[in-house]
């Protein structure tokens, strides 16, 4: 996922890769990793058509592309950059899929 800068700690990076853990999870943590709570958001799901696996890039591409045209006033929602876009690992067989956050419109 891509975090926004107010959930990047000073050694964080703005891509991440992480698994869903309880919340009041208490086991070891890998060295070089660390917990990070995300608030609760809403997310609009992009999703391409199944690629050969050499072909990830362009599938990634398309979606971007895709993102970049959707504008979500439609439904009633606006961009939310305040929380993470997520990325599912690329597999050919599914599709890319993305999650970009939304929040309602003001």
């Amino acid at each position: 996922m891509w975090l926004p800068k107010h959930l990047r700690k000073p050694v964080m990076n703005e891509y991440v890769q992480g698994v869903e853990v309880e919340s009041d999870y208490n086991g070891s943590v890998p060295e070089g990793f660390e917990i990070i709570e995300l608030p609760a958001a809403k997310y609009l799901l992009f999703r391409g058509e199944p690629f050969a696996d050499e072909d990830y890039e362009q599938a990634i591409v398309e979606i971007w592309q895709a993102e970049k045209k959707y504008d979500p006033a439609f439904i009633g929602y606006e961009w939310d950059e305040d929380n993470p876009r997520i990325q599912l690992e690329p597999r050919g067989e599914r599709g890319y899929i993305e999650l970009v956050p939304v929040k309602e419109r003001k």
